[in-house]
């Protein structure tokens, strides 16, 4: 069977590592919205729009038993819309809140993602449904998941940069200290090590990665006989650059012409 992961950029890979360990067997298929990317700054309905006929070819070409919607912004955006369309299961990204207000002890969690996913009211209901007892920031981050894409094909970093999209995480309230952060994004899971040198206090980072292939092994069959298949990649924006290939193919997959 195959199972369709997509996002804006390669963050979505941190999910997909996941989904491969849990879900042998399957044929994983990696779409990259590079030419939308990033969707922190896309408007929501043009959002809907572009990413609804993308995923109308999608399902047409592969006809895939699952779709993961490996990224924040796109989940609060075309989920309804995709489980409208489609009779399989989709499996969504969402931010991590209900298990950050189960898990803090200080009462201060931050929730460090795009800024379109801080903005969607769909991530305020999650706040005001299982963190109305928690102090919860929020934190919109312009740049952090481009230096994430950047930092995965480059090995460098500007650690200065990184440093001023996260400080706002970090606050002191009535003699408590954010103990949590969220991490929003499935670029972030990649700068979690630096992050993590560069905060002004330890902290724990939720990766939603795990949870979300989980749920999805739920979802579908396993197969009887496990098979090495070959996963592949595309790319909405064509055939990306030379470092990207290399990346992709150390990652096990096999990059294919998009053609939406």
């Amino acid at each position: 069977m195959t199972i369709l992961v997509f996002d804006s950029g390669i963050g979505g890979l941190s999910v997909l590592r996941e989904a491969r360990i849990l879900m042998p067997g399957h044929r994983f298929v990696y779409v990259a919205d590079d030419a939308g990317f990033p969707y922190g700054d896309w408007e929501e309905k043009a959002l809907q729009a572009r990413m609804s006929g993308i995923f109308d070819d999608l399902v047409a070409r592969y006809k895939p038993a699952m779709i993961i919607v490996a990224c924040n912004t796109a989940s609060t955006v075309i989920l309804p819309l995709l489980r409208e369309k489609f009779s399989f299961p989709i499996v969504g990204t969402v931010p991590a809140i209900k298990p950050a207000a189960e898990q803090t002890r200080s009462g201060q969690v931050s929730v460090l993602a795009t800024p379109g996913t801080v903005q969607r009211d769909y991530t305020r209901g999650l706040i005001a449904q299982f963190a109305s007892k928690v102090n919860v920031r929020l934190v919109g981050a312009e740049r952090l998941a481009a230096l994430a894409e950047d930092f995965v094909l480059t090995g460098k970093v500007d650690e200065a940069a990184v440093a001023k999209e996260i400080a706002d995480c970090f606050i002191e309230r009535l003699g408590a200290r954010t103990d949590i952060v969220v991490l929003g994004c499935t670029h972030y899971p990649f700068l979690t090590n630096v992050m993590r040198r560069l905060a002004p206090w330890p902290v724990d980072w939720l990766n939603p990665a795990e949870a979300i292939a989980r749920h999805a092994r739920t979802l579908v069959e396993t197969p009887q006989q496990v098979e090495v298949v070959q996963d592949l990649a595309e790319f909405t924006g064509g055939r990306p650059q030379p470092d990207m290939e290399r990346f992709l193919s150390g990652f096990g997959l096999r990059l294919v012409a998009g053609e939406t």
